[in-house]
C-alpha cells in the first residue's frame, strides 16, 4: 500500500480508538504483528504475534482501564511501509486514577495490515499509576 493509504488506514484506527472502538484496530493487526514498548526499563518488552498481543497486553489494557479505552491522534506522519502517530489517552483505571498517557506509535503497515508498532509513552506515568510501590 502507498504511504497515503496506510496513513488514511491509522486515521480510521484512531478515529473509533477516540470513540472506544478497538475493533478496526484489532482487525488491522498482522496475524504475526510484534509490539514493542520502547526503552530499557521495566516497562520495556515486546509481545510476538497477534495472540500474545491480545492475549497478554490488550486484555491487560481492558482490565487495568476503565473501559471504554479510549485515545486520540493528534499528528501523523507517513512514509512508505512506515506510519508515525502523535496520541494521548484519555483514561482512567478502576478505581478513578486518571491516566492520559501521551504516546508515539511508529507503526509498520505491510498488505494493508500492522506488522510491527513500537510505542513511546511515559513510563514514569505507567509506574505512577500502576506500580504497586513506585519509587
Amino acid at each position: 500500500m502507498s504511504a497515503s493509504k496506510n496513513k488514511k488506514l491509522m486515521q480510521g484506527i484512531f478515529t473509533e480508538l477516540s470513540k472506544g472502538n478497538d475493533r478496526l484496530f484489532i482487525d488491522s493487526m498482522a496475524e504475526d504483528m510484534k509490539w514493542v514498548w520502547m526503552g530499557s526499563g521495566q516497562w520495556s518488552r515486546t509481545f510476538d504475534g497477534k495472540d500474545e498481543v491480545l492475549g497478554e497486553l490488550w486484555s491487560a489494557v481492558q482490565k487495568t482501564l476503565k473501559p471504554p479505552y479510549t485515545v486520540v491522534a493528534n499528528n501523523f506522519i507517513a512514509d512508505g511501509d512506515y506510519v508515525a502517530v502523535e496520541a494521548v489517552g484519555q483514561n482512567s483505571t478502576p478505581d478513578g486514577k486518571i491516566y492520559h498517557n501521551k504516546y508515539c506509535w511508529v507503526c509498520q503497515i505491510v498488505d494493508g495490515k500492522i506488522r510491527e508498532l513500537k510505542e513511546y509513552m511515559d513510563t514514569d506515568l505507567v509506574t505512577r499509576t500502576f506500580a504497586e510501590n513506585p519509587h
